[in-house]
């Protein structure tokens, strides 16, 4: 069992969890450069016996703790980036930095992560083995796990990774996870449908692009339904359009825009290959090009089922068996903390903070201008990473 009073040590550092949040809400910075929000958390954690790793080709940084002797090694992850759009919350800590908000919860979580090392390192002498706590920009589409990876920020590598990610629109203090795939791997796709433009009186003396996007859009929708199992998920969403300059030019060319999510390396090559297929199809039986680009996002994040099952063990031990929801299916989100458990067995968790007795179904989401989060969840967050750190270190996935 767990130290009883874990969580209760959570609760005690409450206010300095919520300080720290609130002070990287009010400054989000965007990409792989953060070095405001990692000066916050250094200065938060400067009295703790931390080893800092920092340098390459972001801002990011491990700490390292150390233990009384030798033994495992686990890896605690929170992320550090904001979104690149405005706030509509309100709050008295509210963005400062107009068409920057933390509405992805990584201000939580990179204070949740904080608090766990005060957490643990307050058992030091207790701990066999070694902590990293992963401070990692660059999350919403940067590929800033891969470049710390890459630049070696965690040599040697665990023996498994664990990371918290907040649901708004979840109940208060619930905490979900699932083995295998938990969310998709995202790539975009750029389609240039190349005509020949001319007056919009005279479609006859041009090579007319956007009938043949239109039908490029339709047909991606027909190859999903068509062409994949719909129990190993497949989502292509065109989500931009872009062609001509007047009501009586016809454009040259129509730009569309989208992403593909999928949960498998099968049908991402599959789905790539077919997208590039049916739009070339497409376009050259209206007379014109298509020109495909694919550009690859974050892969499939899979969760290592001895992890969610010490998960799940921590949470019960924590919070009581109730806390636990079991995810029957995953959600088609990407999260790149799913390089580090390509390498690394480990496993993702999303916590609940609609605040208590709201009806969290209609809580806004993440990346919503309106999303808020009940502040006082973030301790059982903290105690969560710290839980299963320590489970870990003492016992592995036995």
């Amino acid at each position: 069992m767990l130290h009883p009073d874990l969580l209760d040590s959570a609760r005690a550092i409450s206010d300095r969890i919520v300080t720290l949040r609130r002070a990287i809400h009010a400054e989000p910075e965007l990409g792989l450069h953060t070095p405001l929000t990692l000066a916050k958390v250094r200065a938060a954690l400067a009295h703790l016996p931390l080893e800092w790793r920092e340098g390459g080709a972001t801002t990011g940084a491990v700490a390292t703790l150390k233990g009384a002797s030798k033994g495992r090694r686990v890896l605690l992850r929170g992320d550090m980036d904001a979104l690149p759009m405005p706030e509509e919350t309100g709050l008295d800590f509210a963005s400062t930095i107009p068409g920057r908000m933390h509405a992805c919860g990584h201000d939580t979580h990179t204070a949740m992560l904080a608090g766990a090392a005060e957490l643990l390192c307050a058992r030091r002498d207790e701990i066999a083995g070694e902590v990293q706590f992963m401070f990692q920009p660059g999350e919403e589409g940067y590929h800033g796990a891969r470049h710390m990876l890459d630049d070696g920020l965690i040599d040697p590598l665990p023996d498994a990774a664990f990371a918290l990610h907040i649901m708004p629109n979840a109940r208060h203090g619930a905490v979900a996870g699932r083995a295998g795939a938990l969310m998709a791997a995202a790539d975009q796709f750029d389609i240039v449908i190349q005509g020949r433009g001319g007056h919009a009186s005279m479609p006859h003396d041009t090579l007319d692009p956007v009938p043949a996007a239109c039908a490029v859009v339709s047909a991606i929708q027909a190859m999903v339904t068509r062409r994949f199992n719909a129990a190993d998920a497949v989502v292509v969403t065109v989500t931009m359009i872009e062609a001509g300059t007047a009501h009586n030019v016809i454009a040259d060319r129509v730009n569309l825009r989208g992403t593909i999510r999928t949960l498998s390396p099968r049908n991402r090559d599959t789905v790539h290959r077919l997208v590039e297929e049916t739009a070339s199809g497409v376009a050259a039986g209206y007379g014109v090009r298509a020109d495909v680009t694919i550009t690859h996002g974050f892969p499939v994040t899979i969760c290592d089922e001895r992890a969610v099952s010490l998960g799940c063990t921590v949470t019960g031990e924590l919070f009581g068996e109730a806390a636990w929801t079991p995810m029957p299916a995953p959600i088609m989100g990407a999260e790149d903390f799913s390089y580090v458990l390509e390498k690394v067995p480990g496993a993702m968790f999303f916590l609940g903070v609609a605040h208590e007795g709201d009806d969290w179904r209609s809580c806004c989401s993440i990346h919503s201008t309106r999303m808020v989060v009940d502040e006082s969840v973030l301790p059982r967050g903290s105690a969560l990473l710290a839980g299963c750190a320590l489970r870990f270190l003492e016992s592995g996935f036995d």
